[in-house]
């Protein structure tokens, strides 16, 4: 697993780069935009910078690791000498189908191909390629960097050998990799996006507001950040896009998207990618109040 490419350098691409970077692996950060690259490659810059000040890294550890990535807006160049792909491009199912063709097309035969999704199915992807057995899930929390764990998801034809070297090299990166079968959500998502949604379905029916139901869960439940609040820093439109697919999945009415959820994204308030969610945001993500929309006294609603 020397050689690494990353498709995506958006937020968990460039931190799945940035990882796999600094610890020793050569990588390769593909995107079809140069500006998102060099925007990437500043982010990744940024966060080395920290990481030296605070003396959890030399300066010398800095530049090797900025050395050990190369950046290409071409998907076949990019990939062509991979020992691992991992796709972390826009959570959307026919465009992840189409980038596993082309990468099943061009890649060498002995190359793992691995998709950080959070909810769609590996064996569904998998599927539209020739290596289904090389074909696997690495689930990376945000922000990649600090976060220790990443779902390993198992689809139905990932082989055994596989999924060895995919524990292994999660390892080696300094990560704690769990071992998932392929169902809707995995493990991560199935459990905390319902959360999320029964959360914005309390605030939707006035039981209480934005900042009481985050307080409750971080004071009563001990949760580092309330559920709204999480929300907007994973993207409204990935949590109704992960919501659907859990429904589509499962075809139970528990696991039906919030309404106010489903407007938030048609509005593009979208949380702090936009700026506007279930808070607005300043300069970073700690520069927060509610939204403007929500800044009014819960009141719970009457029964019929």
């Amino acid at each position: 697993m020397e050689n690494i490419t990353v498709i995506g350098s958006g937020t968990m691409g460039n931190g799945i780069a940035h990882v796999f970077a600094q610890n020793g692996h050569k990588v390769s950060l593909v995107d079809i935009s140069q500006d998102a690259l060099d925007k990437a490659m500043a982010t990744i810059g940024k966060n080395l910078d920290r990481m030296v000040a605070k003396e959890k890294i030399t300066e010398s550890d800095k530049e090797s690791t900025l050395a050990n990535i190369i950046i290409s807006t071409d998907v076949v160049d990019g990939s062509k000498d991979a020992d691992l792909v991992v796709e972390a491009a826009t959570e959307n199912l026919e465009k992840k189908l189409e980038l596993f063709r082309k990468l099943d097309e061009n890649c060498k035969p002995e190359c793992i191909l691995a998709s950080n999704t959070s909810s769609i199915s590996i064996t569904k992807i998998a599927s539209v390629t020739s290596r289904p057995d090389k074909v696997i899930g690495m689930h990376f929390m945000n922000p990649v960097p600090i976060m220790k764990l990443v779902e390993v998801i198992k689809g139905y034809s990932t082989s055994p050998e596989v999924m060895e070297i995919v524990m292994e090299t999660t390892k080696k990166l300094g990560k704690v990799p769990v071992e998932v079968n392929d169902y809707p959500g995995f493990i991560a998502n199935r459990i905390l996006l319902p959360m999320i949604n029964e959360a914005i379905y309390s605030l939707h029916e006035g039981v209480a507001g934005v900042e009481e139901i985050d307080t409750v869960m971080k004071l009563g439940m001990a949760h580092p950040m309330g559920p709204l609040q999480l929300a907007d820093f994973i993207g409204l439109d990935v949590c109704l896009a992960i919501m659907n697919v859990l429904y589509d999945g499962f075809g139970n009415s528990k696991y039906a998207a919030c309404p106010l959820l489903v407007n938030m994204v048609e509005a593009k308030h979208l949380g702090v990618k936009t700026g506007n969610g279930f808070y607005t945001y300043g300069h970073g993500t700690k520069d927060l109040v509610v939204a403007d929309r929500f800044k009014k006294e819960a009141k719970v609603k009457e029964l019929a």
